[in-house]
Formats: C-alpha cells, sequence, structure tokens
C-alpha cells in the first residue's frame, strides 16, 4: 500500500491508539442471550495488531458509548491501557484521555465507523474508519480501510502504524527466525 507523505508524517507521530468496539473490533452486530448478556465477535488478527503495537510501546484504549463485560475481557486479553465505557459524548472521554496520557491530539489515532464517532475522528491526528462506516465518515478520515470491522481493520492499521515508524521489524523479529 502506498502512503503519500502527508499520511507518514501524521502516523509517524502516533503513540495511542483509541479504538471504538462496535463496527470497528466487531462487525458492529450485537447479540444478546437469553440472560440478557450480549455476544460479540473478535478477530483475533485485530487482538495480535494491539498485541504488536503494545509491544512496539504505543498504547491502545477503547472508546465506548457502550458498556460490556465482553468488552472488558477481551481488552485485557489484548493488553488494552483502558476502556472509556458509556461514552455517550465521546470527544467529553478523548479530552480525559489527552490528559491522562499527556498527548496532543497529533500523538493520537482513532478508529470509528459512525457518526458518534466524527467529533473524536476531526480532532485526532490520524483517523480512520472502517470499510462498513457510514458514508459521511469515509468523506472525513485520513484513512478508510480495506478490510471491515470485526474483520482485520484494527490489524491493517495497526501494522500501518509500525511499518511507517520503522517499529514492524522489532517486533516481529521472532517469527522470522
Amino acid at each position: 500500500m502506498q502512503l503519500d507523505s502527508n499520511l507518514k508524517d501524521k502516523i509517524q507521530k502516533i503513540k495511542l491508539l483509541i479504538l471504538d468496539v462496535d463496527g470497528v473490533l466487531t462487525d458492529g452486530k450485537i447479540i444478546y442471550s437469553s440472560f440478557g448478556h450480549d455476544i460479540k465477535e473478535f478477530d483475533v488478527k485485530d487482538g495480535f495488531g494491539i498485541t504488536l503495537l503494545y509491544r512496539a510501546g504505543i498504547r491502545s484504549v477503547i472508546l465506548s458509548a457502550r458498556s460490556s463485560r465482553t468488552i472488558r475481557k477481551r481488552a485485557k486479553d489484548m493488553h488494552i491501557d483502558a476502556i472509556y465505557e458509556n461514552a455517550y459524548i465521546k470527544l467529553d472521554a478523548y479530552n480525559k484521555i489527552l490528559q491522562k496520557y499527556k498527548l496532543t491530539c497529533e500523538q493520537t489515532a482513532f478508529i470509528g465507523d459512525d457518526l458518534v464517532d466524527l467529533p473524536v475522528l476531526t480532532r485526532v491526528g490520524f483517523s480512520a474508519c472502517t470499510a462498513c462506516a457510514v458514508r459521511h465518515l469515509k468523506e472525513k478520515v485520513d484513512y478508510v480501510t480495506e478490510h471491515r470491522g470485526g474483520s482485520g481493520a484494527v490489524r491493517e492499521v495497526a501494522e500501518m502504524i509500525l511499518d511507517v515508524q520503522g517499529l514492524w521489524q522489532s517486533v516481529t523479529s521472532r517469527y522470522y527466525k
């Protein structure tokens, strides 16, 4: 994939990846069991992409308008630093994230898929949305993934960040022996 120099400059500054859940880490479907629990399906490749970022020293957080035990369990498996749930106004939570991690907007990236994500997407240093995102987001972000949410979109962005920052080789060298 060929990235222009402006996009590479934006990605070079990223220290924190912020992720929506439904439509980004999942395919956007919400299934409820007869006991009222939600069931979500995650792509292991996305999780490993986040783990590779973690190994490279790039943190990840979840920013979701919903709350779910399923999300909390999966986040722990993927080395997610923090979860901001019930964030109906995502911009408020985003500002708290900037303060907590002492970062500027330019040092953050966000992957979203729907209108509720737009206020954050327009402020981060690098914005992306999934291939299945709503049209209005695709017109506003820096990058639209080739993969759909829950099907490798997060891994795609993680690899892009690692490649551009020259970290891919160091975090994957153990697999090429």
